[in-house]
This record gives structure tokens, C-alpha cells and sequence, in this order.
């Protein structure tokens, strides 16, 4: 296979994992759009005071109601602790930001089946926990003094601006705020500016995932997932998984076909939730957390996601197998062999409608003004 013609059929791949995914992607964008436009994020701070139960578990509720986009959930994360939230509530918040939210969900069950999905819901909160006992163990005050000593320097990261836009509305009834004039602009504004907060991890993704599924051997990967090993296979997938994230560079829902890719390759079921819950430590994230936190703060929260993250997914590869929930097919639906006339297509254009027309508000309220407000 000469170059040109790997090039292409790699950037097909691509083209059509997008195509499989574009409507779920709207649809979940759509849903979480419409949650942001009715929640405000004022309030945050004053819910989450400390890291017991009862904050943890409200910071996971505003996590899963907030932007999917991984920078802004770390922005954001940072602006609620040095307003004065707890910094594992806070850490919480951006765990379930990124792992809880709608179309995550939507896509995970698309390209991968709904027991992935229920994995995803119900290893978060666990992940949560174990982050918080960690931290118990191994976050002295001193430590936590001097995140907010350096959080309160204002380095900028990335997608500040995102993170501290709060265009909900917050007046009369939950259906009144959804069916009124302002809350269809808050939507059509949270709609586009995540989108355009995740376009590249998102293009990043499929692009990735892309020449994985083109040029990479089936046998590399049952080789490096351990396939021949079953016992030993179940406890290297989630340790290998966030590594494999970490180097990918893909955050937010970019990494879910590339999740599809690794499990149609021969990763444990637990190495697919590890792998996916892995976004908020890979490489360029790192160094926000350095440059948010300082180098022990941030080597730590490092150390403390990856050990929650492959920990937890462990746990639920054992859990779903006892229960018998792991899928016995490797059949993920990466691709369609061509672009015809099913109901995927027809998805996609009603769908794409439906975005079109969201845009459309945006442009005409405003929202190209608040563009330049969110790097």
C-alpha cells in the first residue's frame, strides 16, 4: 500500500467514524445545552464547603450538568476552589464534568453498547470515592495552602473564559425557563461554544482513531493487550488503559472512538472505562495542573486520578463480569462501509437541522461577541 493511498484510506476511516457519531454528538450537546441553560454555576462554590458525602455527590450533579469540554473543567474546577470550595469537591466536580455527561453517554452507546455506558455511570461515582479517600491519605493542608496560593496567581490555562460563562437563567419554573426566549438563547450559546470548546480533541479523536483502525495489525493489538491471557489481561487493560491516554493527547468525547478502536483491538472491558476516564491526565492537562497548583500539587492529583481511574475500572471489569454484562463480541461500530440511505443519514440530517437552527440563534443574539471571551 503506497502512502497517498494509506493517507486516504486512514482519513476515510476518520470520516466515517464521524459520520457514525455526528448525530448522537448533536444530540448530546443538544441535551447538555439545555441543562447548562437552566442551572447556574453561581452557586457552586457555596455547595461544595468540604469533602464529605453529601458535597462530593453535589459536585458530581453539577459535574454532569456542566460542559464536557475537559480544559473548562479543569478552569472551572480551579475558579469554584479559590472562590472558596473544597479542593476535593472541586476535583470531584471536574472528574464527573468529563465522565457523566450527556453526550458522552449518548456516543458511548452508539459506537460501543449500553453496558458500556452503565460502566461509565456507575464506575464515576466509585472513581469519586476512591479520589477522595486518596486525597484523605496523602493531601496534607500544607499541600492544599499552597494550590491555593498558586491557584490565586491567575496563570491562565486554557478555556478560561468558558469555564466562567454563566448565561443560565434562573427565573420562574424549570419548563418555563426551558420554553422561554432566554432560555432557548442560553442553549443555542452553551450549544455552539462547546462545540467549538471540543471541535479539535473531537477531529483530534477520529483522526487518531483513524489510522489506528487503517494501518495498525489486529495481531499488535491482541499482543499488547495480553488477548492470549485472560486473567492477566483483566488487571493490565486498566493499568495500560489511561497510559494509552495519556500519550493520545485526546480529551473530552474525542476519545470515545478511539475507545471503540482499542476494544474492537482486544483491551479488557475495565481498560475501555480506564482508558475513557483518563482524559483529565493527559499531557497538556498536566501542565495546566502545574501551572494551576505547582509541580507537587499537580504530580499528585496525577498520581491520585491514575490510581482512582485504573482502580476503579478494575472494580467494575469485575463487577459486570460477575454480573454478566461484559459483551462476548468485539464488534464496536467504528465505520460503515459507505454513505447510503439508512437511518443514520437520516439522523444526521435531522439532526444537523436542529444544530443549523441553534447556530442560527446564536449568531442573532449575540453569541459571535462572547466568542473572543473564551480562550
Amino acid at each position: 500500500m503506497d502512502l497517498v493511498t494509506a493517507l486516504g484510506h486512514a482519513v476515510w476511516m476518520a470520516f466515517a467514524m464521524f459520520w457514525e457519531i455526528l448525530w448522537p454528538l448533536i444530540l448530546g450537546f443538544s441535551l447538555s445545552a439545555l441543562v447548562q441553560a437552566v442551572i447556574s454555576k453561581s452557586e457552586m462554590t457555596r455547595l461544595l464547603p468540604n469533602d464529605s458525602p453529601r458535597s462530593l455527590a453535589i459536585a458530581c450533579g453539577l459535574g454532569a450538568a456542566s460542559s464536557s469540554c475537559s480544559y473548562a473543567a479543569v478552569a472551572l474546577a480551579r475558579s469554584i476552589f479559590r472562590k472558596g470550595a473544597d479542593f476535593t469537591a472541586a476535583m470531584a466536580f471536574e472528574l464527573a464534568s468529563t465522565n457523566l455527561v450527556a453526550e458522552l453517554t449518548v456516543i458511548i452507546i452508539v459506537l460501543m453498547g449500553w453496558q458500556f455506558a452503565a460502566a461509565e455511570f456507575v464506575g464515576g461515582p466509585l472513581m469519586v470515592v476512591l479520589m477522595a479517600l486518596l486525597f484523605r491519605l496523602f493531601l496534607s493542608r500544607k499541600l492544599v495552602a499552597k494550590a491555593r496560593t498558586q491557584a490565586d496567581k491567575g496563570l491562565k490555562g486554557k478555556m478560561e473564559g468558558h469555564a466562567e460563562m454563566d448565561m443560565s437563567v434562573t427565573q420562574g419554573s424549570f419548563w418555563q425557563r426551558v420554553k422561554s426566549k432566554n432560555g432557548l438563547t442560553a442553549m443555542s450559546h452553551y450549544f455552539v461554544m462547546d462545540l467549538l470548546a471540543v471541535w479539535k480533541d473531537i477531529a483530534g479523536g477520529l483522526l487518531i482513531a483513524g489510522a489506528l483502525a487503517a494501518w495498525v495489525p489486529k495481531d499488535f493489538w491482541k499482543e499488547f493487550f495480553l488477548v492470549s491471557h485472560p486473567v492477566a489481561a483483566k488487571v493490565w487493560g486498566p493499568i495500560v488503559g489511561p497510559i494509552v491516554a495519556v500519550v493520545s493527547f485526546v480529551c473530552s468525547v474525542g476519545n470515545i472512538p478511539l475507545a471503540a478502536v482499542l476494544w474492537n483491538g482486544g483491551i479488557s472491558f475495565g481498560g475501555v472505562i480506564a482508558f475513557i476516564y483518563a482524559d483529565l491526565i493527559v499531557l497538556p492537562i498536566i501542565d495546566i495542573y502545574r501551572k494551576y497548583y505547582g509541580w507537587k500539587v499537580a504530580g499528585l492529583i496525577v498520581a491520585v486520578f491514575y490510581v482512582a481511574m485504573a482502580l476503579a475500572a478494575l472494580l467494575i471489569e469485575l463487577l459486570f463480569d460477575l454480573l454478566g454484562l461484559i459483551p462476548s463480541q468485539r464488534s464496536a461500530q467504528i465505520v460503515e462501509t459507505s454513505i447510503s440511505l439508512n437511518y443514520t443519514t437520516v439522523l444526521n440530517v435531522i439532526f444537523l437541522a436542529i444544530a443549523f437552527l441553534l447556530a442560527i440563534r446564536f449568531l442573532k443574539t449575540g453569541g459571535p461577541k462572547m466568542l473572543a471571551q473564551m480562550e
